[in-house]
């Protein structure tokens, strides 16, 4: 009777975690997924292959490959750096791979890569899970900061190119609004709300780690470990650093088309600023909320239509496949690397 009365008391909340579980896993896809299906629908998909082949310049996106590698680098070296004053003390290698690994995660379930880099360096160098958790908290909070000042500068800087581009064109905000489609508001009203969910879901989630106090200590001292960092310049360098790669990473695959070659920096960054906060939507490395944005910039500045689609379809898909690559790599390199002594928390 002890035991019925137990199943039926934590059979529902079995369940209900079960189910909370696999909706952060499948949704993120479903709603990528839509966008996506959305945008690309009645697309002749074999036009894909002659651009990749015959109008494609593959030069440009192989030199923007050091770029991104280097951002993912620069964040493990920032990392390590932020760890240091807590005493703990990884590898160069083991937090580069770790970093690597977390990205390539990401794909599978989104956010889950800043726990397994936590993880990857606890089993590896021994390193406090709570702590390193603690830095990537105190990361967030940095990178956040950047972005909202380096997204301010640029928009402020180009919102002359706007000015210009509803002159000559005669366009005006309410045309570009009352050409939108119904399906096109939808999209925008679902990515809304989807970055509603996302917020609630973090303050949720940082509601629960206070309560079980598993890592509180671990992400206070986290975020006092900055006033330790021994090299502030050089952690300042890293972090900016990071977003400059990122921007090389994607500048560079505008001279692969001549339909964006010659669109100039001005639209690429306002373009990557756009883009880094449609990638807030929870979708598996921001496919679909990131296409989205990118080719609304792209038509903006006056690129066509298809062009966009296929733009946006080719890059995001090409640094896709180099963040599963650098994973893959960093999973194997692991596989020889030696562990060392864990510590007990």
């Amino acid at each position: 009777m002890v035991i019925c009365s137990y199943c039926i008391t934590f059979a529902p909340m079995e369940l209900k975690n079960i189910i909370s579980s696999v909706a952060k896993v499948v949704l993120p896809f479903v709603l990528g997924g839509a966008i996506l299906w959305w945008m690309y629908r009645g697309e002749d998909f074999s036009v894909i292959s002659h651009v990749l082949t015959e109008e494609m310049d593959w030069t440009w996106m192989l030199l923007s490959f050091p770029f991104g590698i280097l951002a993912q680098m620069f964040r493990a070296w920032r990392w390590k750096q932020t760890l240091e004053p807590m005493g703990e003390k990884p590898r160069n290698s083991i937090c580069t791979y770790a970093i690597f690994i977390s990205y390539a995660a990401s794909l599978i379930i989104p956010r889950i890569g800043e726990f397994s880099r936590c993880a990857i360096l606890k089993r590896y160098d021994g390193i406090s899970f709570s702590k390193a958790l603690g830095t990537v908290v105190t990361e967030r909070a940095v990178d956040t900061l950047i972005v909202m000042i380096y997204s301010g500068i640029i928009l402020l800087v180009e919102m002359s190119v706007f000015g210009t581009f509803f002159r000559k064109t005669g366009t005006s905000m309410d045309r570009i609004l009352s050409s939108f489609s119904l399906t096109g508001w939808i999209v925008t009203v679902i990515c809304g709300v989807a970055v509603a969910i996302l917020l609630h879901l973090l303050l949720k989630n940082f509601s629960i780690y206070n309560k079980v106090k598993m890592t509180l200590s671990g992400i206070w001292e986290g975020v006092l470990s900055l006033k330790g960092v021994r090299n502030l310049p050089l952690y300042l360098f890293f972090s900016v650093g990071i977003w400059v790669m990122y921007f090389l990473h994607y500048y560079l695959t505008f001279f692969c088309f001549d339909f964006t070659a010659n669109l100039g920096i001005g639209c690429a960054l306002v373009s990557f600023v756009v883009a880094n906060f449609a990638v807030i939507v929870p979708t598996p490395n921001g496919a679909g909320p990131w296409h989205f944005a990118i080719k609304t910039m792209l038509i903006l500045y006056g690129v066509a239509d298809e062009q966009a689609l296929w733009f946006v379809l080719i890059v995001h898909t090409v640094q896709t496949m180099l963040v599963i690559f650098l994973g893959i790599y960093a999973w194997a390199a692991l596989m020889f690397k030696k562990r060392l002594n864990p510590k007990i928390e």
